[in-house]
């Protein structure tokens, strides 16, 4: 296990190359991960194995160590990885689309469908469950679907419309991770979200969990109507991974490796997992190929992950009026997040205050100063853009569409994200 890891650190600050990464990522899964290239440069779609490759399964990968020093002598753009990973060109000549533009039709719609759903005589029910759904939110959720859903459909030789089902699978991943929310405030007691009260802090805690129950099965009962098994059993999947990875937040491990294996299994289940699964979905809607759904899911899987260590960054770099609920909440709620558990490498001092939960007086402070007096936060940054990398490789191996590219443009802006 030793050996194996200070090897992924050695190619980790070796920096980046095409060949680089291959060997990191067979290191990261232990099997080889990527087959050669074709003849003409770019990844082969059929030569990829079917199993996964999972960034996040092997703790020891990405265990602290001094893995900024790449990043810091990489001063490239993100977007040379579409060279260096040998991916297809883009759709045109013309800047990487905008994903909001692209998106922004079908998803005003989508809300309007949302709120049909939550239709119910009883008013103060009604106003519970619509009152997250008013527009304030990122909705990185439903734009990453219809998105990938279109750049499926020409991927499929198919117009780029969005199928019924695809929208409401867009719409179903809006629902669930707002009753997601709705609960999660419950569980950590917040008082705020999306810059207004919390529903828990303004109607009590039972109603929350009643609205949140209702969220939900509204979203599963929209899923059914779908009517494709496959799409049923992909989309409850989240669920489980909801409800473990929320078990998985209340503990931590004493070993620093398991503890940072068990952080990104945990960021996988309660972020990642969404937004992979609900690609996957619409994926398999229009195309019959098991290699084609894992190229959608792959791209979830790999943004997701880095949206959620990105938020995990923002807790200690923006101030609570941006992020619109209060800042050093995780670790006023008692968790390590990437920052943290890289800095305890150079502040050992903080394995301590991890494993009571920052329970002690002064220990939120403490531990607030040492992320900042170390390289935490960057490595935490520099992590994210090695999941973003790896959602390139994988969104460019479709054809090239303006969906694609925007999908390819939304990695930036999630690792350039301030809220």
């Amino acid at each position: 296990m030793a050996g194996s890891w200070w090897m992924c650190c050695r190619r980790l600050n070796g920096g980046f190359t095409n060949s680089g990464l291959t060997e990191t990522l067979r290191c990261f899964s232990g099997h080889a991960a990527y087959s050669s290239a074709s003849p003409t440069g770019r990844p082969s779609l059929s030569s990829t194995p079917r199993k996964e490759v999972s960034l996040y399964l092997t703790g020891s990968a990405v265990t602290p160590g001094k893995v900024i020093e790449s990043a810091r002598r990489r001063s490239s753009s993100l977007y040379s990885t579409l060279q260096s990973c040998g991916c297809r060109t883009t759709h045109s000549d013309a800047k990487l689309r905008d994903p909001f533009t692209l998106a922004q039709k079908d998803l005003t719609s989508i809300y309007d469908d949302i709120k049909k759903e939550l239709f119910v005589a009883k008013t103060e029910l009604k106003y519970l469950c619509d009152y997250y759904f008013d527009g304030r939110g990122k909705a990185i959720r439903p734009i990453i679907v219809i998105l990938m859903a279109r750049a499926m459909n020409i991927h499929s030789n198919r117009a780029g419309d969005l199928l019924p089902g695809q929208r409401t699978i867009a719409m179903i991943s809006e629902m669930i991770h707002t009753a997601s929310l709705v609960h999660d405030d419950v569980i950590d007691g917040s008082d705020e979200r999306r810059g207004k009260k919390s529903i828990n802090d303004v109607w009590g805690e039972r109603k929350a969990i009643l609205a949140g129950d209702f969220i939900l099965s509204a979203a599963t009962m929209a899923l059914a109507r779908i009517g494709n098994s496959a799409v049923v059993k992909v989309v409850s999947q989240v669920i489980e991974d909801l409800v473990r990875g929320e078990f998985m937040q209340l503990g931590s491990k004493e070993n620093e490796n398991e503890r940072f294996k068990h952080y990104l299994e945990k960021t996988y289940k309660k972020t990642a997992s969404l937004m992979a699964h609900s690609c996957k979905a619409v994926s398999i809607l229009v195309n019959s190929d098991p290699e084609v759904h894992e190229i959608a899911y792959q791209y979830g899987k790999n943004v997701g992950i880095a949206f959620q260590l990105v938020d995990d960054v923002l807790d200690f770099t923006s101030g609570a009026e941006q992020l619109g609920k209060p800042a050093a909440a995780d670790l006023k709620l008692g968790l390590a997040t990437g920052p943290v558990l890289f800095a305890c490498q150079q502040f050992p001092e903080l394995h301590a205050m991890i494993m009571r939960r920052f329970s002690s007086k002064g220990d939120v402070d403490q531990a607030w100063q040492y992320v900042l007096q170390s390289d935490g936060v960057q490595q935490t940054t520099y992590l994210a853009r090695r999941y973003c990398e790896e959602a390139i490789r994988q969104i460019s191996r479709l054809r090239p569409s303006p969906e694609r590219d925007a999908l390819i443009r939304l990695t930036e802006i999630v690792l350039s994200r301030d809220k």
